[in-house]
């Protein structure tokens, strides 16, 4: 009876991605894909360590897995990503959790698999985490679980040191992969029949910036959506220090690419972007959105902001909301700063007390929602086309997104998951949209 795997992954698409790699290792060294926790054989927390909920979430996890390695002591428990890679993490992990069996790092995940086969042979825990980025490893049996959504790294690491982020420290230098693996990848997808790339780095403007590939961002971007097929492409993340002309060019050539940039302002005050080591100012970030909508008018935004940052005045939180209101986001991911030891914000004696920091997020989250609920009542009676996804059993529908990445429901007789349908828009509920599908359309 073959063994069975389960992953616990954290954090955003790129570990959702490296979940994936995860996935094919296992399958190579003969396991199986388990539903629940309670039957399986090898269970690895693919970790987080970005914001302090998500490191908060893998302790408490793994720390309820006690009981089950009582009753399974033959079950293995792995430990992987960011937080195993955080200077100092794996003796607190040690110490707090001496029923892990595995740990591996962020830099040398493709050793997960003679890990395991160390672990068979020996009793003692296995303790690897490489401390320098080496040669990018191409995982070309990546168990891809997000059909029709495929996501393609086209680059690791980062070189940005803002000052409150920890993933330089945990992810390394910027690494781009090759050119020609990257298309040969993408094709191989299409062939396959995925409908929609994203192209994934931590600062995608920045790929080929290190010499180890023939080809800029923009230059990449435009290979990949010549690519034959019927699908779409994404990207991210852009950062606005980098994000350029070139680029909106191609997307003003493929229909393929999704009118959509994602790019993250954190902050709408200069003397807080400074603090933060990003580089550019509230004035070089608003005119990047006007070139970018006078190319592409139709072209949505949608953004990274951070409240509470050391030394934030209620000015400067301010002017983040008039920057909100100015750009008029499509939709914004809202993080109160969490300090992340290592960096230098964490040392910063500015610190924001706690009740500051809620009552700005508060305020800011209505804000946004009030912004998102507009944009969606402005669909109600459009058709829209939409790459259905998924199907919820519990609401009894099919489910996909719009170029703009916003959530459309509906019914359907037939299975349409992985098919760009036509959507009248009846009603919008916040950001999600209900509608009816087109036939024929």
């Amino acid at each position: 009876m073959a063994q069975k795997y389960h992953i616990v992954t954290y954090g955003c698409q790129m570990n959702v991605h490296e979940s994936e790699k995860i996935a094919g290792i296992l399958r190579r060294v003969g396991y199986t894909e388990s539903g629940a926790l309670e039957e399986a054989d090898i269970i690895v927390f693919n970790t987080c360590c970005i914001r302090e909920n998500a490191e908060n979430h893998a302790f408490g996890n793994i720390g309820a897995l006690k009981k089950l390695k009582k009753q399974k002591p033959e079950l293995l428990i792995a430990v992987g990503g960011c937080m195993t890679q955080e200077k100092g993490k794996t003796e607190v992990l040690k110490k707090k959790f001496p029923f892990i069996d595995i740990m591996f790092g962020t830099l040398n995940l493709e050793d997960l698999e003679t890990l395991i086969l160390r672990k068979r042979t020996q009793k003692k825990k296995v303790i690897e985490i490489r401390e320098k980025e080496g040669e990018i490893i191409e995982f070309p049996d990546a168990y891809r679980t997000s059909y029709p959504n495929a996501w393609v790294n086209i680059m690791y690491g980062c070189n940005n040191f803002c000052s409150y982020c920890i993933v330089p420290y945990v992810r390394g230098r910027e690494r781009s992969r090759k050119s020609e693996h990257i298309l040969n990848e993408v094709r191989q997808l299409v062939k396959e029949g995925y409908k929609e790339i994203t192209l994934l780095g931590q600062n995608v403007n920045s790929y080929g910036s290190d010499g180890k590939t023939d080809m800029t961002f923009a230059q990449l971007l435009d290979a990949v959506a010549s690519i034959e097929g019927n699908f779409r492409v994404r990207f991210m993340t852009s950062h606005p220090k980098d994000f350029n002309e070139d680029v909106v060019k191609v997307m003003e050539k493929h229909r393929k690419i999704c009118r959509l940039v994602h790019l993250p302002v954190q902050s709408g005050s200069n003397a807080v972007l400074k603090e933060m080591n990003r580089r550019y100012t509230r004035e070089k970030y608003l005119s990047e959105i006007e070139m970018l909508k006078s190319r592409l008018p139709e072209a949505e935004v949608t953004t990274d902001i951070i409240v509470g940052f050391p030394g934030e005045t209620e000015d400067d939180y301010l002017q983040t909301e008039d920057l909100v209101k100015t750009v008029d986001y499509a939709s914004a991911f809202t993080f109160v700063y969490s300090p992340r030891q290592g960096t230098k914000a964490a040392e910063m004696d500015n610190q924001i007390p706690e009740d500051v920091q809620k009552d700005r997020i508060m305020r800011l989250v209505e804000l946004v929602n009030s912004l998102t609920r507009k944009k969606s009542e402005k669909y109600v009676g459009k058709t829209v086309e939409i790459l259905c996804e998924d199907y919820d059993a519990k609401k009894g529908l099919y489910l996909g997104r719009d170029e703009f990445g916003r959530m459309g429901y509906f019914q359907s007789e037939k299975d349409v998951i992985g098919q760009f349908i036509q959507l009248k828009i009846t009603k919008a509920n916040g950001i999600s949209l209900f509608g009816e599908m087109q036939e024929g359309k």
